[in-house]
């Protein structure tokens, strides 16, 4: 037997002080099932049909949806059923609302917001910043010429403190940036995304400038970098790179949105968990903001001169969309601690932004000319009715 000395005594005691600080952080830290899940997707119908998503979840996470002022009013029953966040879809992009230096569109968004507030509905802002659906005066100067970046910078600042005060402690979060990480380049070296804002500045510092204006202009906002593919390897670590830079330089930064733009096919639940340590290994808060999952697991091929023969919602589509929708949500519950919010983007299989993508999701080649293709990507049908994945997703 070894001899016991003092300096052993001294290691044994620091070996188990590593141990119970290891299976506390393991214990704390590391989302896991408090219930046993099974893997076959229950498709029976609740008996009480007036109970919506956002009571089958009040324990989980928030429930939301993207909608417009249009969509709040033809579906105004389901939404106020089933959901209690909402997100603008488009009526707060800086080229909706702001279309000018001396012009702002506010009807639309000041519809949201009071449909929420007279609903008692929380309310996400979308988004101060990105590269789509822009305002190109942003980026003009007085003679034509491009802005200069101290002149691009002041008008940044002066559209999210108008918006911001505008809604001031009316937005529980907002997704300052939106989409800034290269996501065709797999080149580790090749970060951000060629946009306007990236020319404007000579680099990545409009990002952090925007969180440091929208926490000043809005403290209670809570404040999200949004992005889609963000579990896809090479994109993830580009993500999470720029994540810990953030965190680094004590920008106020709360979360990351997952925008979840899915397929049946893709990603794999490995991926997903992945990516959602990565974020909670930083301490950030996770929201799940654009969820759809669009039943072809590829792009329609494209063929010149013939058009996409939509074979409507078949039963393998639903199959599989069901088995999707059961896997990310019972990986949702598993890392409720982390995750507070879901959102869909748009109401029902009706109207989906991904209809006239080919059927493809974000980041997938758009057709031209564009070729319409039904998605069937929510848990809601062409009528509005609860499809069999709605049930999969709430019987747990």
């Amino acid at each position: 037997m070894k001899k016991y000395t003092l300096e052993n005594g001294r290691k044994y005691v620091a070996f188990i002080a590593v141990a119970i600080v290891t299976v506390s952080c393991f214990v704390q830290c590391t989302p896991k099932q408090t219930t046993a899940v099974s893997s076959v997707p229950n498709t029976t119908p609740q008996a009480d049909l007036s109970k919506g998503l956002k009571d089958y979840f009040k324990n989980d996470f928030l429930m939301g949806v993207a909608v417009s002022s249009r969509s709040i009013r033809t579906d105004s029953a389901l939404i106020l059923r089933e959901f209690n966040s909402l997100t603008a879809e488009n009526d707060m992009k800086v080229g909706v609302i702001h279309p000018a230096e001396d012009r702002w569109n506010w009807k639309n968004a000041d519809d949201i917001v009071a449909f929420a507030e007279r609903h008692k509905i929380k309310i996400r802002g979308h988004n101060l910043l990105w590269h789509n659906q822009n305002a190109e005066w942003m980026f003009t100067g007085p003679d034509g010429k491009p802005a200069s970046k101290e002149l691009v910078l002041q008008r940044l600042k002066t559209h999210i403190f108008t918006i911001m005060n505008r809604y001031k402690g009316k937005m529980y979060a907002w997704d300052v940036v939106n989409e800034a990480i290269e996501e065709k380049n797999p080149d580790a070296n090749k970060m951000y995304r060629d946009t306007k804002w990236l020319e404007a500045f000579g680099g990545p510092e409009f990002i952090e400038a925007a969180f440091r204006f929208a926490r000043e202009a809005d403290p209670s906002a809570k404040l999200y970098y949004n992005d889609f593919n963000s579990e896809r390897p090479d994109k993830r670590e580009k993500i999470f790179k720029l994540l810990k830079k953030l965190k680094a330089d004590k920008v106020p930064i709360d979360g990351v949105g997952f925008q979840a733009h899915w397929t049946v096919g893709r990603p794999s639940a490995a991926e997903i968990r992945t990516a959602l340590d990565q974020v909670v290994s930083l301490g950030l808060d996770i929201q799940v903001t654009e969820l759809d999952i669009t039943v072809y697991p590829k792009p329609a091929p494209i063929v010149p001169g013939k058009p996409a023969v939509d074979p409507g919602f078949t039963p393998e589509a639903e199959a599989m969309q069901i088995a999707k929708y059961k896997e990310v949500f019972d990986i949702f519950r598993q890392y409720k601690k982390h995750i507070n919010s879901v959102t869909f983007w748009n109401v029902s299989d009706r109207g989906s932004w991904l209809d006239s993508r080919g059927g493809g999701s974000a980041g997938d080649p758009i057709p031209n000319p564009p070729i319409r293709l039904k998605a069937y990507p929510l848990l809601f049908d062409v009528d509005g009715q609860r499809k069999k994945a709605y049930w999969a997703v709430v019987n747990n």
